[in-house]
C-alpha cells in the first residue's frame, strides 16, 4: 500500500513540475501542429502522395544508415539527391499543390475547419432540386447541380449563363432539358437562387473513380475537391443519382437517401429530430 501511495505520488509530483514548466501557449502550440499533421495525413489520404512518402522516409534510412556506417560516396550522393529535394517535391506533388492552395486562396478561415453552411429557406429549395433530380434519373436526362458554400464558384460562374432566378423543379428540368441550349454544363445555386447554368467545372485527377463513370461525374467529383461545395450528379446513360462532397462520390442514391444526405450537409439540426421522430413512428 505504501509503495502505492508512493507512485501516485511521484506521478502527481510530475504532473504539478510539468503544469509549472508548460504555459497555455505551449498547449496551443501543441495543438496546431498536431492540427497540421493531421491535415497533411489526411491530405495524403486522398491523394497518391503515401508512395512517395514513403520513397522519402526510405532515402532518409539509407542516409542515416550510410552516414553510421561511414559509407562516403552514398553518404554523399544522398546528400546530393537531399539538397534537391524541395524542387523535387515541388516537381512530385505539382497538382496536388495546386489543389491545396487553390482551396486556401478562395476560402475564408472558418473553410478550415468545415463549417456547415445553412441554406435559407433550405427544406423548399432541397425539395426542388430532390424532385428535379428524382424525375430527371426516371427519365434519364443527364444533369448536374452544384451547391455554393463557404468556398466561392466564381471562377466556374462566369464559364455559363448568369441566371439569378428562384429554384423551382420546372426551372430545373427545362434547364437540362436535351433540347435546351443550357443543358450541356453544370448548374450552380447560391444563397438559394440560381446562379448560372451552363458553366464548365474542373474534371478530377482522382485515378481510382471507376472507369464507367462519364465526365459529369468527374466534374463532379473535381468540383468537391476544389471547393467545399456539394454537387449532385444524374447520369444519362443509366439514370443513377450521385452526390460528391470533399472528393468523395455517393453512388446509386434513391430518392430518400439523397433527401437524406442533402439535409445531412444543410439542414443537420433538422435532419436529426426528423430522423428521431421516425423512430418514434416505427417504435
Amino acid at each position: 500500500m505504501d509503495a502505492i501511495r508512493e507512485i501516485i505520488t511521484d506521478i502527481w509530483g510530475l504532473l504539478r513540475s510539468l503544469g509549472q514548466t508548460i504555459s497555455v501557449w505551449d498547449i496551443i502550440d501543441i495543438l496546431i501542429i498536431a492540427y497540421i499533421i493531421y491535415r497533411v495525413l489526411n491530405f495524403m489520404r486522398r491523394t497518391n502522395a503515401s508512395s512517395v512518402i514513403k520513397g522519402i522516409i526510405f532515402l532518409l534510412l539509407i542516409a542515416w544508415l550510410s552516414n553510421l556506417f561511414n559509407m562516403k560516396v552514398i553518404t554523399y550522393l544522398v546528400n546530393q539527391i537531399l539538397l534537391m529535394g524541395v524542387v523535387v517535391l515541388v516537381v512530385l506533388f505539382q497538382p496536388e499543390l495546386r489543389k491545396l492552395f487553390e482551396q486556401v486562396g478562395s476560402s475564408r478561415i472558418n473553410v478550415i475547419f468545415r463549417k456547415r453552411v445553412k441554406l435559407d429557406n433550405a427544406d423548399a429549395i432541397l425539395q426542388s432540386v430532390i424532385s428535379s433530380a428524382t424525375i430527371m434519373a426516371e427519365s434519364k436526362t443527364g444533369a448536374i447541380i452544384v451547391f455554393e458554400r463557404e468556398v466561392g464558384l466564381n471562377d466556374y460562374a462566369v464559364t455559363g449563363t448568369r441566371l439569378d432566378a428562384d429554384i423551382s423543379s420546372e426551372l430545373i428540368i427545362s434547364i437540362f432539358n436535351y433540347g435546351s441550349p443550357l443543358h450541356d454544363g453544370a448548374l450552380l445555386i447560391r444563397d438559394g437562387r440560381v446562379l448560372a447554368a451552363a458553366c464548365m467545372l474542373p474534371l478530377s485527377n482522382n485515378v481510382n473513380l471507376g472507369r464507367d463513370l462519364g465526365m459529369r461525374h468527374r466534374a463532379g467529383v473535381g468540383i468537391s475537391e476544389r471547393s467545399d461545395a456539394v454537387a449532385v450528379v444524374v447520369s444519362e446513360e443509366n439514370g443513377m443519382i450521385s452526390v460528391a462532397v470533399d472528393g468523395m462520390l455517393k453512388r446509386h442514391l434513391p430518392g430518400d437517401t439523397l433527401e437524406r444526405l442533402l439535409r445531412s450537409e444543410f439542414m443537420p439540426a433538422e435532419n436529426k429530430r426528423r430522423e428521431r421522430r421516425n423512430k418514434v413512428k416505427k417504435s
